[in-house]
């Protein structure tokens, strides 16, 4: 699913107060924490991840996780990613 602009823009306004839902630990990205990540967003929708690594490592680890759990990058601030993925009953209504 491929968000417009005003899509993104609704879902960085709603995911701002939020807090990282999961954080990245020193063995980075592994198979328990893209479990975390799916039951996350399958349970949020949008949530906030914390992934304290180095610049290029970080956007590759945004990319894994998106690609891996056909979830959308909405926005990308220092550590921490914001991720979007609508769930089988979505809770969030996205504008058009």
């Amino acid at each position: 699913m491929q968000l417009n602009n005003k899509q993104k823009q609704f879902l960085k306004a709603q995911a701002h107060p939020l807090k990282p839902v999961v954080l990245l630990g020193g063995n980075g990205l592994t198979e328990g924490v893209l479990a975390e990540i799916d039951g996350a967003l399958e349970h949020h929708e949008l949530i906030k991840v914390k992934i304290p690594e180095e610049k290029e490592m970080r956007d590759a680890i945004q990319a894994t996780i998106a690609a891996e759990l056909n979830a959308n990058l909405v926005q990308s601030i220092g550590k921490i990613a914001v991720f979007y993925r609508p769930a089988k009953e979505p809770t969030i209504r996205l504008p058009r």
